[in-house]
């Protein structure tokens, strides 16, 4: 069952046109598909638009209402739930902006067999009852739509761009143009899920077929989801049309200044994808480096987990935002259905970590954000911590020698690498330091728009990241890539859950895995295990040691004491359940050292520094490591302000 379902993944988007076949036969459901036509006015930043839905009920029940997202409403004013969660968390500049920064979505038409909805529709709030959200339009039907049955909405909408928020929008003549058409919830079995646009969050919809038109003024380079199958020039201005297959959103971008670039990924036992670049002008020489990273994603995640599903796929190289105080105005490192957005600076050397890294992690929502597609209103850990793990493993495989950007100059257009700061998976691929001041801020199955807004991607992309690989170092990464080949094949193109994510753990490693994913997932425990005192007495002539150590978080992990005593080394399991433990060493040596989870499979552990013990002091050792890095990180800073003054 599994081999076939991958076999008609790796099969799927060769066709050289959107498949009519049954739905019996489609990978996916494909229930809300789109048949859209835009235009953008460049000089008024607008987008008009027509196009159908053609929806089908998967459910049990008949629906009385259809419920569409209007995203772009978020930015139509500082009243909208996001621009409030973001008030509220940490970029409280954005409610700053002026007026011509923003935009919004008006929506003028939505029928069904020639009968206008839209003057019977309506703004709703599920979420927090904010009054002045417009994100979700509930529009009731005059006929109920069954178990089964489908109908056609014919849209019609317009919509101002903004200045980029979210990675969406516009800077100069660079337009990042995504959730930008009214767009269907997901009905399920329990009603409609179709939440507010959150601050912390990012999207969920079905899966259909996408044929696009767009307009844009000619000369203007357009990159989309899917395949391009037309381009007729007429009066000054250039029709794009772009088709795919069995995805659930379609996004596309534009600019007169692209260079374009394309290469090709082949790989035994995988399907060959092209691939497209589209690049700042100042970025050209480093084309060769982001499709080197495209083709480690495509090749790791596709063998480790399963063959991308797709013909081909759109890397966009965004422009670079110089003003650091202009937050929210980037659109780098964001995933869309064969398409995503990169990120690299002006000067961006050889030996760090980027663009590599955010090339191979965009790749890689591919897998999990484009084909398993799961609910990242509610579990954004299960794109987001899965692919973060997962581009930790490909960076340590394709790129063992890299250094870590400290330096970051001019605004952002420039970086440096140290020599002495070498990449390292755990820290900098997991993210481990950045998510030790938020362990506990959130219980990872609370829903992910209700996270505290400046800590909710430290516990969907670290924390996840950090238990996975803690997975990995206690049941082998032979287990730990089954399990996530198994959750790839079985859940492709279905939205599946947590619980079914957590049933798959524990059937393939063997282990009911229950209690790990209680701990790490279902509270906001956190792990902190402790070397504690060391005392010794005699008993003859032999010298008796008694070890003590200590649990001092909330979290249960069975971890490895090793004592190291003259020449010997003792090494104990423990269960790590009780507060504190006592072990006795009899030998004729003292106890030199004490440590608590030595090959460190713990990397959740909160606070490393006390899981060891030593007889002879460190102090010194540690001030000239701690005084070294300062040294660094001062002259970095004087050099800078030497070069601006």
């Amino acid at each position: 069952m599994a081999a076939a379902a991958a076999a008609a993944v790796a099969l799927l988007g060769q066709a050289p046109a959107p498949r009519a076949a049954a739905q019996d036969t489609a990978p996916s459901p494909r229930n809300a598909s789109y048949q859209l036509q835009a235009s953008l006015d460049t000089s008024a930043h607008a987008i008009t638009g027509t196009g159908t839905l053609t929806w089908r009920n998967m459910t049990s029940r008949p629906v009385a209402e259809l419920r569409f997202h209007l995203y772009w409403n978020a930015w139509r004013d500082t009243n909208s739930t996001w621009m409030r969660e973001q008030q509220f968390g940490r970029n409280r500049a954005l409610a700053r902006r002026p007026a011509s920064d923003f935009g919004g979505i008006e929506v003028s038409r939505l029928a069904i067999a020639g009968r206008d909805l839209r003057p019977n529709a309506s703004f709703i709030t599920p979420d927090d009852g904010n009054a002045d959200d417009r994100t979700v339009l509930a529009v009731p039907l005059e006929q109920p739509v069954g178990p089964g049955q489908t109908v056609q909405v014919e849209l019609a909408w317009t919509a101002r761009v903004p200045r980029t928020f979210a990675r969406t929008g516009r800077i100069g003549d660079y337009y990042f143009i995504a959730q930008w058409f009214p767009k269907i919830g997901v009905l399920e079995e329990a009603g409609w899920n179709a939440h507010q646009f959150h601050a912390s969050t990012e999207f969920f919809a079905d899966f259909g077929v996408y044929d696009v038109s767009l307009d844009v003024p000619h000369g203007w380079i357009v990159g989309a989801t899917g395949v391009e199958r037309e381009r007729i020039d007429t009066g000054g201005r250039t029709r794009y049309r772009f088709t795919q297959d069995d995805v659930h959103d379609f996004a596309w971008t534009t600019s007169p200044h692209f260079p374009e670039r394309r290469a090709r990924f082949e790989y035994p036992g995988l399907p060959p994808v092209e691939m497209r670049l589209l690049l700042q002008p100042e970025h050209a020489d480093q084309a060769d480096r982001q499709f080197e990273a495209t083709r480690a994603a495509l090749k790791y995640f596709g063998t480790w987990f399963g063959p991308y599903p797709f013909g081909q796929i759109t890397i966009v190289d965004p422009v670079t935002i110089v003003n650091p105080a202009a937050q929210g105005e980037g659109t780098r490192g964001m995933e869309y259905p064969t398409l995503f957005t990169a990120g690299t600076r002006w000067s961006s050397p050889w030996g760090n970590s980027e663009p590599e890294a955010v090339t191979i992690h965009e790749t890689g929502h591919q897998f999990f954000q484009g084909v398993v597609a799961t609910n990242e209103f509610e579990h954004a850990w299960m794109d987001e911590g899965l692919t973060t793990y997962a581009t930790a493993r490909v960076m340590e495989e394709m790129y063992p020698h890299r250094f870590v950007t400290v330096g970051r100059y001019f605004g952002g257009l420039a970086a440096w690498s140290y020599l002495d700061v070498k990449w390292s998976r755990a820290i900098d691929g997991n993210r481990l330091n950045a998510f030790r001041a938020a362990a506990s801020s959130d219980a990872q199955s609370t829903p992910s728009w209700r996270y505290w807004p400046g800590t909710g991607s430290l516990i969907s992309y670290n924390k996840t990241a950090l238990w996975l690989a803690t997975l990995e170092r206690w049941l082998g990464w032979d287990t730990v890539q089954r399990i996530l080949r198994t959750h790839f094949e079985r859940g492709a193109f279905r939205h599946p859950t947590p619980d079914e994510f957590f049933a798959i753990a524990s059937e393939v490693s063997g282990r009911d895995l229950t209690s790990f994913f209680d701990a790490v997932h279902r509270s906001s425990a956190t792990f902190d295990y402790a070397a504690g005192q060391v005392t010794t007495a005699t008993r003859g002539e032999e010298r008796v040691s008694t070890v003590i150590v200590r649990r001092l978080g909330d979290g249960i992990f069975p971890v490895k004491v090793r004592v190291t005593a003259g020449a010997a080394t003792h090494v104990f399991d423990w269960d790590g359940r009780e507060r504190w433990k006592a072990f006795e060493i009899v030998d004729r040596a003292p106890v030199s050292r004490v440590e608590v989870d030595p090959e460190r499979v713990l990397l959740l552990d909160v606070n490393y520094t006390n899981n060891s013990w030593t007889a002879q002091p460190q102090a010194a050792r540690a001030a000239t490591r701690w005084g070294v890095r300062w040294l660094t990180w001062a002259q970095e800073l004087l050099l800078t302000y030497a070069f601006l003054v």
